[in-house]
């Protein structure tokens, strides 16, 4: 007989509450037992979900990588409750680090720092640095606080597989592969942290996110220098996670031409069935385009943040209709579209 599908167990906490209710705090309570027997659970962030074990548990850790399929070269974040938990796990503690965790943790970014000798191996793919991340949502925060230690947390879906921003998306993936799912509803940020090496002057981001070069620049109060602008594959063991070149990828072949409306009637008129993401709603094009019976066209936002947040969760609905491609808008060549662009790049790669 095989392992049963996990629990979900629904997490909230209303805003004029001061304390979780009394059925959140036994999920918590639920999910702190997990850890501590070296399971695996499923956490909300603001980001995505992530698959979390015990940090410091070096087989609970085996077990992210055996349920993701995830290359052992490729390290993972481990998340804290506070700053505090953050220091016990760093080497030293540099000053972009310092200043970035005061001005923006709890939040989506990720810093890239000495690791200490507490850390084990497999969580830094044996590098010498460690990512550090104090995630905003509260319940989260909690859970890490009354577990007593860091959680290794990667996103929790199959490696190189779409991030998921809802419980329903990590047991499609994941299935009986772990143990519990706490679900704290759908993830606003919707896209992965933001990651900067902080081991180098000036700090370095290696992932674009949610949180803005000129954010850090005012956090670090000086220069912070951008990635490369396109993925290329990196040397073992990474620095950070969300390096390889292709990453964050629907089932669904997807493409980012440089003419999209043209790709679509191209696409169409060879009897393939398209789903489009557009910002281009009042365009007399996609309004021609629209009557077609092979394709879907989903509206959406031309605001960098709100595309973001909703883009996984429009791919995860596409992946379930049975279409042969996804095409999506260019984003803009600016940097409010950099993490949008990233992930895209990598999921056509």
């Amino acid at each position: 007989m095989g392992r049963p599908l996990p629990d979900i167990l629904r997490i909230e906490w209303p805003a004029t509450a001061p304390e979780p209710p009394p059925l959140t705090e036994e999920a918590l309570d639920r999910g702190v037992a997990v850890l501590r027997r070296g399971g695996l659970l499923a956490i909300p962030t603001e980001t995505v979900y992530g698959l979390a074990a015990d940090a410091l548990d070096e087989e609970a850790v085996a077990g992210i990588f055996r349920a993701k399929g995830r290359p052992a070269s490729n390290p993972l974040i481990v998340h804290v409750a506070d700053e505090a938990m953050a220091l016990s796990l760093a080497a030293n503690w540099p000053a972009a680090a310092a200043a970035i965790a005061a001005r923006l943790w709890p939040g989506p970014v990720t810093v890239i720092v000495p690791r200490s000798s507490r850390v084990p191996d497999i969580v830094t793919a044996g590098g010498s640095t460690v990512a550090l991340r104090c995630p905003a949502h509260p319940l989260t925060r909690r859970l890490i606080a009354k577990a007593g230690t860091p959680l290794a947390a990667p996103s929790a879906n199959r490696s190189e597989a779409l991030s998921p921003t809802t419980a329903h998306h990590v047991l499609e993936s994941l299935g009986n592969r772990i143990d519990l799912i706490l679900d704290g509803g759908p993830c606003l940020r919707g896209i992965e942290s933001t990651v900067i090496d902080c081991t180098v002057v000036p700090p370095r981001i290696l992932r674009p996110g949610p949180v803005s070069h000129a954010d850090l620049e005012e956090a670090v109060g000086g220069p912070v220098a951008w990635p490369a602008a396109t993925p290329s594959a990196v040397t073992a063991p990474a620095r950070s996670p969300g390096q390889q070149v292709r990453h964050y990828a629907p089932k669904t072949p997807l493409e980012t031409p440089a003419d999209p409306a043209g790709r679509v009637e191209e696409l169409i008129a060879a009897g393939t069935r398209v789903g489009w993401l557009t910002t281009r709603t009042d365009d007399s094009v996609v309004r021609g385009l629209a009557t077609s019976r092979d394709l879907v066209i989903v509206p959406m936002p031309a605001d960098p943040e709100a595309f973001a947040a909703r883009l996984y969760a429009t791919l995860h609905a596409l992946d379930q209709r049975g279409l042969d491609r996804i095409v999506v808008d260019p984003p803009p060549d600016d940097e409010a579209w950099r993490a949008v662009k990233d992930r895209l790049v990598r999921a056509a790669s």
